[in-house]
Protein backbone atom coordinates (compact mmCIF):
# COMPACT_ATOMS: atom_id res chain seq x y z
CA UNK A 1 0.00 0.00 0.00
CA UNK A 2 1.06 3.21 -0.68
CA UNK A 3 1.96 6.03 2.02
CA UNK A 4 -0.03 8.86 1.42
CA UNK A 5 -1.13 10.63 4.70
CA UNK A 6 0.99 12.70 6.62
CA UNK A 7 1.25 12.67 10.44
CA UNK A 8 -0.86 16.14 10.40
CA UNK A 9 -3.46 13.92 8.40
CA UNK A 10 -3.94 11.34 10.50
CA UNK A 11 -3.92 13.55 13.85
CA UNK A 12 -7.38 15.79 12.15
CA UNK A 13 -8.91 12.46 10.74
CA UNK A 14 -8.30 10.73 14.67
CA UNK A 15 -9.74 14.27 15.99
CA UNK A 16 -12.48 13.88 13.42
CA UNK A 17 -13.53 10.88 14.48
CA UNK A 18 -13.31 10.96 18.31
CA UNK A 19 -15.16 14.48 18.37
CA UNK A 20 -17.72 13.22 15.71
CA UNK A 21 -18.68 9.60 17.58
CA UNK A 22 -17.79 10.50 20.97
CA UNK A 23 -18.17 14.40 22.14
CA UNK A 24 -21.00 15.57 20.29
CA UNK A 25 -22.78 12.26 20.06
CA UNK A 26 -22.05 9.82 23.53
CA UNK A 27 -21.99 12.63 25.63
CA UNK A 28 -25.26 13.61 25.72
CA UNK A 29 -26.46 10.33 26.12
CA UNK A 30 -24.07 9.58 29.20
CA UNK A 31 -24.92 13.12 30.78
CA UNK A 32 -28.22 11.89 30.95
CA UNK A 33 -28.42 8.73 31.63
CA UNK A 34 -25.05 8.09 34.04
CA UNK A 35 -22.73 10.70 34.66
CA UNK A 36 -24.60 14.19 34.68
CA UNK A 37 -22.79 17.28 35.35
CA UNK A 38 -20.14 15.18 36.28
CA UNK A 39 -19.39 14.24 32.69
CA UNK A 40 -16.35 16.30 32.66
CA UNK A 41 -14.92 13.64 35.48
CA UNK A 42 -15.86 10.55 33.12
CA UNK A 43 -13.89 12.12 29.90
CA UNK A 44 -10.63 12.87 32.25
CA UNK A 45 -10.84 9.17 33.62
CA UNK A 46 -11.15 7.94 29.67
CA UNK A 47 -8.50 10.33 28.89
CA UNK A 48 -6.32 9.24 31.62
CA UNK A 49 -6.78 5.54 30.46
CA UNK A 50 -6.26 6.38 26.87
CA UNK A 51 -2.74 8.20 27.53
CA UNK A 52 -1.56 5.20 29.36
CA UNK A 53 -2.05 2.97 26.17
CA UNK A 54 -1.14 5.23 23.74
CA UNK A 55 2.15 5.18 25.76
CA UNK A 56 2.16 1.21 25.10
CA UNK A 57 0.94 1.43 21.52
CA UNK A 58 3.80 3.77 20.56
CA UNK A 59 6.58 1.61 21.64
CA UNK A 60 5.29 -1.34 19.78
CA UNK A 61 4.64 0.73 16.74
CA UNK A 62 8.35 2.13 16.66
CA UNK A 63 9.79 -1.44 17.75
CA UNK A 64 7.56 -3.25 15.58
CA UNK A 65 6.13 -0.99 12.96
CA UNK A 66 3.36 -3.88 11.90
CA UNK A 67 1.71 -3.40 14.88
CA UNK A 68 1.42 0.06 15.11
CA UNK A 69 -1.87 1.81 14.98
CA UNK A 70 -4.91 2.88 13.75
CA UNK A 71 -8.12 2.68 16.24
CA UNK A 72 -11.20 3.96 14.48
CA UNK A 73 -14.64 4.75 16.19
CA UNK A 74 -17.65 4.70 14.33
CA UNK A 75 -20.53 4.32 17.22
CA UNK A 76 -23.77 4.74 15.70
CA UNK A 77 -26.84 5.63 16.37
CA UNK A 78 -30.13 6.35 16.32
CA UNK A 79 -33.08 4.34 14.54
CA UNK A 80 -32.67 4.09 10.65
CA UNK A 81 -35.68 6.08 9.95
CA UNK A 82 -33.66 9.34 11.99
CA UNK A 83 -30.54 8.95 10.18
CA UNK A 84 -32.58 9.29 6.46
CA UNK A 85 -34.34 11.96 8.34
CA UNK A 86 -31.09 13.88 9.54
CA UNK A 87 -29.95 13.21 5.84
CA UNK A 88 -32.80 15.03 4.33
CA UNK A 89 -32.62 17.69 6.68
CA UNK A 90 -28.56 18.75 6.21
CA UNK A 91 -27.79 17.62 10.24
CA UNK A 92 -24.55 18.26 11.00
CA UNK A 93 -24.89 14.95 13.37
CA UNK A 94 -25.57 13.09 10.22
CA UNK A 95 -22.11 14.22 8.68
CA UNK A 96 -20.46 14.02 11.37
CA UNK A 97 -21.39 10.09 12.02
CA UNK A 98 -20.23 10.12 8.53
CA UNK A 99 -16.94 11.23 9.45
CA UNK A 100 -16.54 8.61 12.11
CA UNK A 101 -17.48 5.59 9.59
CA UNK A 102 -15.04 6.51 7.47
CA UNK A 103 -11.97 7.25 9.42
CA UNK A 104 -13.19 3.76 11.04
CA UNK A 105 -13.42 1.76 7.57
CA UNK A 106 -9.79 3.20 7.28
CA UNK A 107 -8.33 2.00 10.09
CA UNK A 108 -10.23 -1.42 9.96
CA UNK A 109 -9.34 -2.29 6.22
CA UNK A 110 -5.97 -2.23 6.99
CA UNK A 111 -6.20 -4.26 9.48
CA UNK A 112 -8.28 -6.75 7.33
CA UNK A 113 -6.21 -6.84 4.77
CA UNK A 114 -3.33 -7.40 7.10
CA UNK A 115 -5.46 -10.54 8.39
CA UNK A 116 -6.08 -11.73 4.83
CA UNK A 117 -2.80 -11.74 3.96
CA UNK A 118 -1.98 -14.99 6.17
CA UNK A 119 -4.95 -16.42 4.48
CA UNK A 120 -7.24 -16.28 8.13
CA UNK A 121 -9.51 -15.49 6.23
CA UNK A 122 -10.07 -15.11 1.80
CA UNK A 123 -7.19 -13.86 0.43
CA UNK A 124 -9.53 -11.64 -1.85
CA UNK A 125 -9.82 -9.00 0.65
CA UNK A 126 -5.76 -8.58 0.58
CA UNK A 127 -6.37 -7.82 -2.97
CA UNK A 128 -4.86 -3.45 -3.59
CA UNK A 129 -6.01 -1.47 -5.90
CA UNK A 130 -3.25 -0.94 -8.80
CA UNK A 131 -4.05 2.78 -9.07
CA UNK A 132 -4.83 3.92 -5.92
CA UNK A 133 -2.99 1.31 -3.51
CA UNK A 134 -5.56 1.17 -0.95
CA UNK A 135 -7.34 -2.17 -0.31
CA UNK A 136 -10.15 -2.14 -1.93
CA UNK A 137 -12.49 -4.79 -1.14
CA UNK A 138 -11.48 -4.94 2.59
CA UNK A 139 -12.55 -1.56 2.24
CA UNK A 140 -15.85 -1.82 0.60
CA UNK A 141 -16.55 -4.60 2.83
CA UNK A 142 -15.79 -2.89 5.89
CA UNK A 143 -18.04 0.42 4.88
CA UNK A 144 -20.92 -1.55 4.34
CA UNK A 145 -20.94 -3.74 7.03
CA UNK A 146 -20.28 -1.35 9.51
CA UNK A 147 -23.10 0.64 7.65
CA UNK A 148 -25.84 -2.20 7.91
CA UNK A 149 -25.54 -2.72 11.63
CA UNK A 150 -24.88 1.10 12.56
CA UNK A 151 -28.14 1.36 10.79
CA UNK A 152 -30.00 -1.27 12.63
CA UNK A 153 -28.66 -0.93 15.70
CA UNK A 154 -29.05 1.33 18.85
CA UNK A 155 -26.72 3.87 20.12
CA UNK A 156 -26.24 2.27 23.75
CA UNK A 157 -25.41 -1.14 22.45
CA UNK A 158 -22.99 0.00 20.28
CA UNK A 159 -21.17 2.47 22.58
CA UNK A 160 -20.80 -0.34 25.14
CA UNK A 161 -19.26 -3.00 22.94
CA UNK A 162 -16.93 -0.81 21.45
CA UNK A 163 -15.69 0.51 25.16
CA UNK A 164 -15.52 -2.80 26.23
CA UNK A 165 -13.86 -4.26 23.22
CA UNK A 166 -11.44 -0.90 23.65
CA UNK A 167 -10.87 -1.06 26.96
CA UNK A 168 -9.87 -5.21 26.56
CA UNK A 169 -7.52 -4.21 24.54
CA UNK A 170 -5.64 -1.59 25.77
CA UNK A 171 -5.45 -4.06 28.98
CA UNK A 172 -4.28 -6.56 26.89
CA UNK A 173 -1.54 -3.94 25.12
CA UNK A 174 0.01 -2.86 28.67
CA UNK A 175 0.44 -7.16 29.38
CA UNK A 176 2.14 -7.29 26.25
CA UNK A 177 4.56 -4.57 26.77
CA UNK A 178 5.29 -5.94 30.33
CA UNK A 179 5.32 -9.32 28.75
CA UNK A 180 7.97 -8.16 26.36
CA UNK A 181 9.93 -6.28 28.46
CA UNK A 182 10.62 -8.69 31.22
CA UNK A 183 10.62 -12.24 28.89
CA UNK A 184 12.56 -13.59 26.03
CA UNK A 185 12.84 -16.77 25.20
CA UNK A 186 16.69 -17.30 24.67
CA UNK A 187 17.18 -15.24 27.56
CA UNK A 188 14.56 -15.68 30.64
CA UNK A 189 15.32 -19.14 32.87
CA UNK A 190 12.52 -20.40 33.85
CA UNK A 191 12.19 -19.47 37.57
CA UNK A 192 12.33 -15.92 35.87
CA UNK A 193 9.23 -16.41 33.97
CA UNK A 194 7.42 -18.00 36.21
CA UNK A 195 7.80 -14.89 38.70
CA UNK A 196 7.11 -12.97 35.88
CA UNK A 197 3.57 -14.58 35.29
CA UNK A 198 3.45 -14.28 38.82
CA UNK A 199 3.39 -10.40 39.42
CA UNK A 200 1.29 -10.45 36.24
CA UNK A 201 -1.81 -12.38 37.89
CA UNK A 202 -1.07 -10.47 41.61
CA UNK A 203 -1.59 -7.37 39.20
CA UNK A 204 -4.47 -8.38 36.83
CA UNK A 205 -6.03 -10.31 40.07
CA UNK A 206 -6.33 -7.30 43.06
CA UNK A 207 -6.97 -5.12 39.99
CA UNK A 208 -10.26 -7.08 39.17
CA UNK A 209 -11.21 -7.83 42.79
CA UNK A 210 -10.84 -3.57 43.49
CA UNK A 211 -13.17 -3.04 40.55
CA UNK A 212 -15.36 -5.69 41.91
CA UNK A 213 -15.45 -4.11 44.94
CA UNK A 214 -16.35 -1.38 43.90
CA UNK A 215 -19.34 -2.21 41.55
CA UNK A 216 -20.79 -4.14 44.78
CA UNK A 217 -20.02 -1.37 47.07
CA UNK A 218 -18.82 -4.22 49.85
CA UNK A 219 -16.52 -3.43 52.60
CA UNK A 220 -15.87 -0.03 51.82
CA UNK A 221 -12.48 1.23 51.54
CA UNK A 222 -10.92 -1.35 53.42
CA UNK A 223 -11.33 -3.64 50.77
CA UNK A 224 -10.09 -0.49 48.10
CA UNK A 225 -7.34 -0.29 50.61
CA UNK A 226 -6.50 -4.03 50.36
CA UNK A 227 -6.78 -4.42 47.10
CA UNK A 228 -4.35 -0.96 46.33
CA UNK A 229 -2.07 -2.34 48.52
CA UNK A 230 -2.20 -6.01 46.72
CA UNK A 231 -1.54 -4.47 43.10
CA UNK A 232 1.09 -2.03 44.68
CA UNK A 233 3.55 -5.44 45.98
CA UNK A 234 2.64 -7.18 43.17
CA UNK A 235 4.27 -4.03 40.80
CA UNK A 236 6.53 -3.50 43.19
CA UNK A 237 7.87 -6.82 43.14
CA UNK A 238 8.17 -6.96 39.13
CA UNK A 239 10.23 -3.70 39.17
CA UNK A 240 13.14 -5.64 40.68
CA UNK A 241 13.05 -8.17 38.10
CA UNK A 242 15.69 -8.20 35.90
CA UNK A 243 14.64 -6.30 32.27
CA UNK A 244 15.20 -9.25 29.56
CA UNK A 245 14.36 -6.17 26.09
CA UNK A 246 15.79 -2.88 26.15
CA UNK A 247 13.63 -0.30 23.29
CA UNK A 248 15.85 0.56 20.42
CA UNK A 249 13.97 3.62 19.59
CA UNK A 250 11.35 4.74 22.24
CA UNK A 251 10.24 2.96 24.93
CA UNK A 252 7.80 3.61 28.24
CA UNK A 253 9.26 5.37 30.97
CA UNK A 254 8.41 3.95 34.76
CA UNK A 255 8.28 0.39 33.71
CA UNK A 256 6.13 -1.57 35.34
CA UNK A 257 4.41 1.47 36.72
CA UNK A 258 2.99 3.03 34.15
CA UNK A 259 1.76 -0.12 32.17
CA UNK A 260 0.63 -1.52 35.46
CA UNK A 261 -1.73 0.91 35.95
CA UNK A 262 -2.62 0.86 32.42
CA UNK A 263 -4.15 -2.12 33.93
CA UNK A 264 -5.88 -1.13 36.79
CA UNK A 265 -7.27 1.69 35.35
CA UNK A 266 -8.96 -0.09 32.45
CA UNK A 267 -10.38 -3.27 33.94
CA UNK A 268 -11.87 -0.87 36.16
CA UNK A 269 -13.29 1.07 33.28
CA UNK A 270 -14.86 -2.26 31.93
CA UNK A 271 -15.96 -2.96 35.31
CA UNK A 272 -18.50 0.05 35.06
CA UNK A 273 -19.94 -1.20 31.71
CA UNK A 274 -23.76 -2.76 31.84
CA UNK A 275 -23.55 -6.17 32.38
CA UNK A 276 -25.07 -6.89 28.82
CA UNK A 277 -22.17 -5.67 27.18
CA UNK A 278 -20.44 -8.61 28.56
CA UNK A 279 -22.43 -11.08 26.62
CA UNK A 280 -22.26 -9.56 23.62
CA UNK A 281 -18.59 -9.23 24.27
CA UNK A 282 -18.19 -12.66 25.15
CA UNK A 283 -20.18 -14.08 22.36
CA UNK A 284 -18.00 -12.45 19.56
CA UNK A 285 -14.99 -13.59 21.34
CA UNK A 286 -15.72 -16.65 21.88
CA UNK A 287 -17.07 -16.66 18.01
CA UNK A 288 -13.58 -15.30 16.86
CA UNK A 289 -12.33 -18.11 19.05
CA UNK A 290 -13.84 -20.80 17.63
CA UNK A 291 -12.75 -19.44 14.33
CA UNK A 292 -9.25 -18.93 14.63
CA UNK A 293 -8.93 -22.49 16.03
CA UNK A 294 -11.06 -24.28 13.39
CA UNK A 295 -9.86 -22.30 10.62
CA UNK A 296 -7.13 -19.35 10.86
CA UNK A 297 -4.67 -21.94 12.36
CA UNK A 298 -5.08 -24.02 10.04
CA UNK A 299 -4.91 -20.97 6.99
CA UNK A 300 -1.68 -19.91 8.29
CA UNK A 301 -0.17 -23.40 8.40
CA UNK A 302 -0.54 -24.41 5.53
CA UNK A 303 0.62 -20.56 4.29
CA UNK A 304 3.69 -21.10 6.18
CA UNK A 305 4.12 -24.45 4.87
CA UNK A 306 3.69 -23.14 1.36
CA UNK A 307 6.31 -20.42 1.65
CA UNK A 308 9.13 -23.19 3.13
CA UNK A 309 8.76 -25.19 0.46
CA UNK A 310 9.07 -21.83 -2.26
CA UNK A 311 12.52 -20.98 -0.65
CA UNK A 312 13.62 -24.46 -0.67
CA UNK A 313 13.29 -24.85 -4.64
CA UNK A 314 14.60 -21.26 -4.93
CA UNK A 315 18.72 -20.40 -5.33
CA UNK A 316 19.91 -18.40 -2.51
CA UNK A 317 20.74 -15.66 -5.17
CA UNK A 318 17.15 -15.56 -6.27
CA UNK A 319 15.11 -15.16 -3.42
CA UNK A 320 13.48 -11.88 -3.08
CA UNK A 321 14.67 -9.13 -0.55
CA UNK A 322 10.84 -8.59 0.66
CA UNK A 323 10.08 -11.47 2.14
CA UNK A 324 7.00 -14.24 1.15
CA UNK A 325 5.06 -13.87 -1.69
CA UNK A 326 1.67 -14.12 -0.83
CA UNK A 327 -1.31 -13.89 -3.10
Amino acid sequence: MRRCLTAWDLTWLAFGSVVGSGIFVITGQEARTDAGPAIVLSYAISGFSALLSALCYTEFAVDVPVAGAVVGAAGLGRSWSSYFASMIKNDPDFFRMTTSLLVGSMGQARYMTQIARSHMIPPFFALIHPKTGTPVNATLFITLLSSIVGLFSSLDVLSNVFSISTLFIFMLMAVALLVRRYYVRQNTSKEDLMRVLGCLFVIIASSAVGTALWNANKLGWIGYTVAAVVWLIGTLAMSFLPKQRTPKVWGVPLVPWLPSLSIATNLFLIGSLEPDAFWRFFLCTAFMLLYYIFVGVHATYDVEHQNSHYFKDVEPTDQPNHGPFVT
